[in-house]
């Protein structure tokens, strides 16, 4: 079993930044993908970002650019660093990991509680 734990996220003007980080515990030398997702009210979760097999990372057309995921292996820790932040990625955001496939949701086998991530002026 793994354990994630979120945090980093809360209320920003758009144009700012936020960091979220994901914390994981457990037995974390099952996990190869790791990746962060998001869900609006009345929206599926989509994938925002994805580092598969620790490095090689993947994003979402509406956040390449702006955002950047990473992970610290020796730290058991992902972070996504999200800059330039517009009304739009307002959502809840959530870390999983994964061990095969990593494009859906139903691709992970963990979890985060989530962190709300609100772009407001």
């Amino acid at each position: 079993q793994v354990q994630l734990v979120e945090s980093g996220g809360g209320l920003v003007q758009p144009g700012g930044s936020l960091r979220l980080s994901c914390a994981a515990s457990g037995n974390t030398r099952s996990i190869n993908n790791m990746g962060w997702f998001r869900q609006a009210p009345g929206k599926q979760r989509e994938l925002v970002a994805a580092i598969i097999s620790g490095s090689i990372t993947n994003y979402a057309d509406t956040v390449n650019g702006r955002f950047t995921i990473s992970r610290d292996n020796a730290k058991n820790t992902a972070s996504l660093q999200m800059d330039s932040l517009n009304l739009e990625d307002t959502a809840v955001y959530y870390c999983a990991a994964g061990r095969g496939p990593w494009r859906l949701p139903r691709q992970y086998d963990y979890w985060g509680q989530g962190t709300q991530v609100t772009v407001s002026s």
